[in-house]
């Protein structure tokens, strides 16, 4: 498919024009002061005005997905997940009525949530190229911002854990996710990097901020046919899948599958409370 503009990576708390991409990850970090802990039963969440039908009406979001397959999207099973997640829960009141644009949108933290078609796209690859005999199970959001595609991917595995380094945004994808009926979604506050790998293996691994390098050790994590996505390269960045082989003894165990230009802020280490 022919190439998507490059990604552009949000510096502004205000709101980014409609056309902008803008990934939602931090770019600043601190010293863990404790160990990272998972996180505790989602609490209930005061009711949102964003969630009156009236600024996100079930128009809205049919014809974001329709723009989704026009843009390339034709797995059903992610855009059906794209259609049940209510997006304008996930931004400020104030934005609601901009939930179902293709475009990032602040959510605090000098962070945005990413514009639908990046989280279909990512998952859409995932879902193509994971080889796992009994389907993808298990995946990983490396980056869970305000909860979002964890949202989208919890409608499309069985069990996910979705990773925030930011403790301030974990604490909000709590309250957003909260009421909201996804046991099958288990969100921990940590570095994705390292704390991911206790709840490994994985069939699927998502990232949400780009790197230089593929990162090896999150790597082995994969089960055998298992996916990686994950925007990578420097200086320039493209967005790739990493796939692990069926056969454990192949002399190459790991393809890897590249796709168009994007432009991620770098992921971080460490836990910012």
């Amino acid at each position: 498919m022919a190439k998507r503009p490059a990604l552009k990576p949000g510096e502004r708390a205000t709101l980014p024009p409609p056309t902008q991409l803008t990934p939602k990850w931090g770019q600043s970090v601190s010293k863990p002061t404790a160990k990272p802990q998972s996180s505790q039963p989602l609490a209930k969440a005061p009711p949102k005005s964003s969630d009156n039908p009236g600024l996100a009406s079930e128009r809205l979001r049919s014809a974001m997905v329709a723009r989704l397959s026009r843009q390339g999207i034709t797995d059903e099973r992610v855009l059906q997940a794209m259609g049940q997640t209510l997006r304008h829960r996930f931004v400020d009141d104030a934005l609601a009525s901009r939930a179902y644009e293709d475009t990032a949108l602040p959510i605090g933290f000098q962070q945005t949530i990413s514009q639908p078609y990046v989280v279909a796209r990512s998952q859409a690859l995932a879902r193509d190229y994971c080889q796992v005999p009994d389907g993808p199970q298990v995946a990983l959001e490396v980056g869970t911002g305000c909860g979002y595609q964890a949202a989208v991917m919890a409608l499309l595995y069985p069990q996910v854990v979705s990773v925030e380094r930011i403790a301030g945004l974990h604490e909000l994808a709590k309250q957003n996710l909260s009421g909201m009926d996804l046991p099958q979604l288990r969100l921990v506050l940590g570095d994705g990097l390292v704390d991911a790998q206790a709840h490994g293996p994985f069939d699927v691994i998502v990232l949400a901020a780009g790197m230089a390098d593929i990162p090896v050790d999150l790597l082995r994590q994969l089960r055998l046919g298992g996916v990686m996505v994950a925007p990578l390269g420097q200086p320039e960045q493209r967005l790739k899948v990493i796939r692990r082989s069926l056969d454990p003894f192949a002399p190459q165990p790991y393809q890897t599958f590249e796709f168009e230009s994007v432009a991620f802020v770098p992921i971080l280490r460490g836990v910012q409370n």
